[in-house]
This record gives C-alpha cells, structure tokens and sequence, in this order.
C-alpha cells in the first residue's frame, strides 16, 4: 500500500508541475493588456508603462512565472490588478460559496443516484427499470441552467419558498445559507445524479453476470443477498470515478449557475476577472480548480485501492 501511495503522490505532483506550466502559458497568449483596461483607452503611454512596471508585467515570462509558482507554494496567491487586495482572500471568501454548494449538489446527486440505480438493476426490464431510464435519459439531455430557471420560476416566483437568488452568508445562520443554496444545488445535481445512476445501473448489471455472483446464487444465496454482499462493492469501482469527477465539475463548472441564482463564488469571479483581464486572479484560481481535480482523482484512486485489494499489489 505504501508504494502504491508513493507512485500516485508522484504523479500527482508531476501533474501539477505540468499544468501550473500550461496555465501561465495559455495567460500568457491571451489578446489584451491588463493595465490598457485598468486605465481605459486614452489612457497615456507613460502612465501605461508605469502601471506595467507596478504589477510586474515587464518581467521576463520566466521571471514571473518562477515568482508566481513561488509565491503558490507559500500560500501567497498575489494581489488582484483589479481590487488591489489579495488574491487568496477573494479565493477565501468566494470558497465559502462554491465549496459548500458542491458539496450539497454532490451529496444530493449520491443520495439520488445510488438507490434509484440500484432500484433498476434490480428490477431489469422491468416498467421500473425503462421509466428510470426514460427520466434519467431526459435529465442528462436538459442543461442545467434550465432546471435553475424552471425552479426560480416555480418556487420562488410563483410558491416563494425560496429567494430568486443571492446568498443570504454564514453569518445569518447555517438554515438561511443551507436555503440559499438549496435550488442551485438542485439544479446542479439533477443532471450528475441522472449520469451516475445510469452509471450505477450498468456497473451494477455487469457485475451480477459475473462468475463469482452465480457461484454465490448456486450456494444459495438469494438474488438480493447476492447483490449487497457481493456485486454492490464491486461495482463501484466506476461509480466512484463518476463521482470523483462529478465534484470536480461541480466546483470548477457552476459558473452559469452561480450566475443565474447571482451567487458570488469562484465562478463568478473566473468570469469577472477576465472580462477584466485580471490575469493574476484567473491563473489563480484556475490553478486551485485544477488541484483540486488532482487531488480529488488521487483520493478516488485511494478509495479503489481500499476497495479493490488487488490493485494494491499490482505493478
């Protein structure tokens, strides 16, 4: 388990080299001058130059990007172009939003998902297993940033059971926060919860036509039996990598989302701070995306290991 553990840490600090390298470089191409749009179109060339000189743009590519991966591993995130405030306090204060709308999205996506899976694996052929199939067929077809609008339209306007948007913030108590987040967490899981439990269903099925599953039926086990006790844990080896990149993507992808419910987290921010060409903020934050997609992939590979003890000893 030891050496198993060695390999991925590797790799995943090989994989973020990599992709720290890859986020300054596509920055670096992209069209537009931060202080040009700080200081607006007539703004005079000396005073463009000073602005440069201030935030470091006249360096040397390399220069800056040694700075700036330097400053990362010490928790130092740099200062907005923008906002002349730190980086990682934006980062700090919009986490509060997007981490725990993704995790609320992804809790109900697992809650949803697994038994309604499960519940058509069970039932094949079934009207059951064609009516989940149909439902969840439509929910990976419809976006999600139409459930978010059916469901302002339907439970705030029309019901006013929640607010059409806005984060009413953790000092107003965990109830009010949990409530401001709950439509755009449903909107989000709607879709993932409909993929993983098509997911869950098929993993589900193939492990039940497996020899080990009719050995246990022909020792007399029962269909059920035979399913929690055998095929459940095996088949959830695919299931956790659905999930692992479903949180991924619910903390990295909820821009249009947060946009519709005007929730104020990391994808607003992405958003705004390149319509500002705040370059600092976006190689930032999109550096923290992509460590937390590494680091959620390196548990999920844990989690087979855990799960799967052979994958422990393979070479």
């Amino acid at each position: 388990m030891l050496r198993f553990l060695l390999t991925r840490l590797t790799s995943l600090v090989l994989s973020l080299v990599v992709a720290s390298a890859v986020i300054f470089a596509v920055i670096e191409v992209l069209p537009g001058d931060p202080a040009a749009v700080m200081l607006g179109v007539n703004a005079q060339e000396d005073t463009l130059a000073a602005l440069r000189e201030e935030l470091g743009l006249t360096e040397a590519p390399v220069m800056r990007y040694f700075h700036w991966v330097t400053g990362l591993l010490q928790g130092d995130f740099g200062v907005s172009y923008s906002y002349r405030i730190p980086v990682a306090e934006m980062i700090s204060d919009r986490l509060q939003v997007s981490l725990p709308l993704a995790l609320f999205a992804l809790v109900l996506t697992v809650v949803i998902a697994i038994p309604v899976g499960i519940w058509a694996a069970s039932r094949r052929g079934s009207a059951v297993d064609l009516g989940v199939m149909g439902v969840t067929q439509l929910g990976v077809a419809v976006p999600n940033f139409w459930f978010a609008m059916l469901m302002v339209l339907v439970f705030a306007v029309n019901l006013r059971w929640f607010s059409a948007g806005g984060f009413a913030g953790w000092d107003e108590g965990i109830l009010p926060a949990l409530k401001s987040l709950t439509l755009p967490a449903i909107a989000l899981a709607l879709p993932q919860a409909s993929i993983l439990a098509r997911v869950m269903r098929s993993a589900l099925l193939d492990t039940l036509g497996e020899d080990f599953v009719r050995t246990a039926r022909a020792k007399g086990l029962t269909r059920r039996q035979a399913l929690w006790r055998h095929a459940f844990r095996n088949a959830l080896i695919p299931v956790l990598t659905i999930i692992g990149l479903q949180f991924s993507f619910l903390l990295a992808g909820g821009i249009i989302i947060e946009n519709v419910f005007y929730l104020p987290g990391l994808g607003r921010l992405i958003f705004q701070a390149i319509s500002a060409r705040d370059l600092v903020v976006v190689e930032s934050v999109v550096m923290l995306l992509v460590f937390a997609v590494i680091v959620v992939n390196f548990l999920v590979e844990v989690a087979y290991a855990l799960i799967d003890p052979r994958l422990r000893s393979a070479r």
